[in-house]
């Protein structure tokens, strides 16, 4: 009989990402609902130094698939050793990331699965030992509840949504045999690009510059990101002229955030853009134009040239600093 809560941790270079913490507390959260066990997975090669970590978060049980094959993340490998877990473990509810890997992993496993998979959950409920999760559709216009039948439930929660909370439980440890199946896929190279930028899905503060930056110099909109310690976005139309690369592209096509701040520079406020972040806590809008629709989104609108407002905010944070 499925019994239980099975949470898969991402992690990267030997660290969790911030949305592992997120996810595991929301199955703390949902394991005591239910008054059944917690357990956590961490995939990876010399993972099992960091594994007992989830143990703070409110894991009963650690297992924990350290392997050279597992050092970077492929499809294929993920998911058969993530099916051979869950099979193994028959959990009622599955809990994953909706980061890119996440994504990637939670619909290949539900298919192997045959599982029902809601996606970029922003909050989670029980009626009945029923799953139930919250997602925003039509670019975020309306907020569907979708209810999973049969088990497991697999569920992907998007990053920066859920509260990390901390809850000591026994986290025992189980090193578990890894069998990666057949592969279709390797990694040949890996070009990591130095840098200290904070992961966009997972900052409290954003601060994105639109067409209204006029050309690739976001200088005055990377001072504000680093003095607020978040990082930086850009608009569709910013990526499309080759001002910033798509990594930093905030909208339906880019990126969905859900920052505590997000600052909107000279963007317009187009539809594709609202959709990845209109979930954000507050939004700061700045735009010469007051006619701009990204008003009628915002917290608080500044209508202003960006480059003499953006400035002055700086100037005011440091003074707060000092």
């Amino acid at each position: 009989m499925p019994q239980g809560v099975l949470v898969i941790a991402e992690q990267g270079e030997g660290k969790f990402r911030k949305n592992a913490y997120e996810v595991i507390s929301e199955g703390r959260r949902l394991a005591d609902a239910i008054g059944e066990p917690l357990t956590g997975v961490v995939l990876g090669s010399e993972v099992e130094q960091i594994a007992g970590e989830l143990a703070e978060y409110g894991a009963d049980k650690i297992l924990v698939g350290d392997d050279p094959a597992l050092a970077d993340y492929t499809t294929d490998v993920y998911t058969n050793v993530s099916f051979d877990i869950v099979k193994n473990n028959d959990p009622k509810i599955v809990l994953l990331g909706a980061s890119a890997q996440g994504k990637d992993l939670s619909a290949r496993l539900a298919a192997r699965l045959n599982a029902g998979l809601v996606m970029d959950c922003t909050s989670l409920k029980l009626e009945d030992q029923t799953l139930i999760a919250i997602r925003p559709v039509f670019g975020g216009k309306v907020l569907a509840e979708v209810a999973i039948e049969d088990t497991p439930q697999i569920a992907a929660i998007r990053p920066n949504v859920m509260e990390i909370v901390k809850n000591q439980k026994a986290g025992d440890l189980e090193k578990i045999s890894i069998n990666t199946g057949a592969t279709k896929t390797k990694v040949v190279e890996k070009k990591v690009e130095a840098s200290t930028k904070v992961d966009l899905t997972e900052a409290d503060f954003i601060v994105s510059g639109g067409r209204g930056m006029g050309g690739s110099d976001f200088s005055v909109v990377e001072e504000l990101a680093h003095v607020l310690g978040g990082a930086v976005g850009a608009s569709r139309s910013a990526v499309d002229e080759g001002w910033r690369p798509h990594s930093d592209q905030v909208g339906q096509t880019g990126k969905v955030v859900t920052p505590n701040l997000y600052i909107a520079c000279g963007i317009s406020g187009a539809i594709q853009h609202l959709a990845g972040m209109a979930s954000s806590k507050y939004i700061v809008a700045i735009n010469k134009d007051p006619e701009a629709p990204i008003f009628k989104k915002a917290d608080f609108g500044i209508v202003e040239d960006l480059f003499k407002a953006v400035p002055s905010i700086i100037a005011e944070i440091k003074k707060l600093k000092e």
